[in-house]
């Protein structure tokens, strides 16, 4: 590869250790147009080196980039990336596993922002899986988060896919933008509304969606909050063939603030506890009164850092998901996190590198 004596090392065994900090460094890496080596990947986890879906990630950005690439192997500890220009258009990932869907479109999505045209993704894969976002909090706890950066994206659900089979299926329109505003979440209000979905599908009974809107409604009747509209339902068999289920809950206040709380259905946990589970934490979260829950923090930070001004959020003790996040971000573009402790919460502000679309 052309130009490896000014590649920049990113240590994947940071903090975390994770998949996050390829993901994270390969899409800042795609942005600036920077080379990038990532060594010790996925270095505390079980199962070191890239996963299927790690795999499935870069080529897409690879694709999307032109970029050349070494390392872009199953279990490769050590990737190197020199990308190209973004290249807008329609891409195809099919990770024929339960791989993460939500986890290929997080690094994705800032990349296709800096396109010179809308993108459109269609991506096939686990749609609501273990150690990922389900979609469904991606769509309506994250998105709502992003679109005060003056980010968003059309999501269109078409299959659900749960482990083992995976082999869900949706369609995500991404516009592009000229740069990414800044954003202040910093003001909490006044509760205001509570939504939430609960869902069965396969072979599963819907009154298992109907115990678990039960034992969560009952959890959140100690907020008092007047708009309370939570749903049970099963799902179509042409939505959802294999046995699944979940809890997406969210509360929206006065100051702008999704925060919001999701739970798989695990073979071993009855639905009437998960319902419990869920009610209760989105109970704690929402008492809290912070303006960021702490499964969204960190997936702004490379928004903040590419930003044009600067941002603020007002959210929980930080996550070694985040300080991995704030690792990465400030090697890869030189900004500065500042993290100021303000009781129970955590006031966190950077002024971003204001990058802009050159399309």
């Amino acid at each position: 590869m052309s130009g490896t004596s000014s590649i920049l090392e990113i240590d994947g065994k940071y903090l975390e250790g994770g998949g996050q900090i390829l993901r994270n460094a390969l899409s800042f890496s795609c942005i600036l147009r920077r080379p990038v080596r990532i060594v010790n990947i996925r270095a505390n986890r079980p199962n070191p080196g890239l996963s299927n879906q790690h795999l499935f990630g870069l080529n897409l950005l690879v694709d999307i980039t032109g970029a050349q690439v070494k390392g872009n192997s199953i279990k490769s500890t050590e990737v190197e990336i020199c990308p190209g220009k973004i290249k807008a258009g329609n891409y195809y990932v099919n990770t024929k596993t339960a791989a993460s869907i939500s986890l290929v479109l997080q690094s994705a999505l800032p990349v296709l922002l800096f396109g010179p045209a809308p993108s459109q993704l269609e991506l096939i894969g686990g749609t609501n899986v273990g150690m990922a976002p389900q979609v469904d909090f991606m769509t309506e706890v994250l998105r709502p988060n992003l679109e005060k950066f003056g980010v968003t994206f059309d999501f269109d659900l078409i299959r659900r896919g749960y482990y083992p089979r995976g082999g869900g299926c949706c369609k995500v329109q991404v516009p592009a933008i000229k740069f990414i505003k800044p954003a202040s979440l910093v003001h909490f209000g006044k509760l205001q509304e509570i939504r939430g979905w609960c869902f069965v599908a396969g072979n599963l009974p819907e009154r298992l969606a109907a115990a678990m809107e039960r034992s969560v409604s009952l959890e959140l009747q100690k907020l008092n909050c007047r708009l309370l509209n939570i749903e049970a339902y099963k799902e179509s068999p042409d939505v959802a063939k294999d046995n699944g289920s979940g809890v997406i809950l969210l509360g929206l206040t006065s100051g702008n603030c999704t925060l919001g709380v999701s739970k798989l259905g695990e073979k071993k946990v009855d639905a009437e506890k998960m319902g419990s589970d869920a009610g209760r934490n989105l109970c704690e979260l929402l008492l809290s009164e912070t303006c960021v829950d702490e499964y969204v923090q960190d997936q702004l930070i490379i928004y903040m850092a590419l930003a044009k001004g600067n941002s603020q959020i007002k959210t929980l003790p930080l996550t070694d998901h985040t300080r991995t996040a704030i690792y990465v971000a400030e090697k890869m573009t030189g900004v500065h996190f500042v993290i100021e402790p303000q009781g129970n919460h955590v006031l966190l502000s950077c002024t971003g590198i204001g990058h802009e679309n050159q399309n």
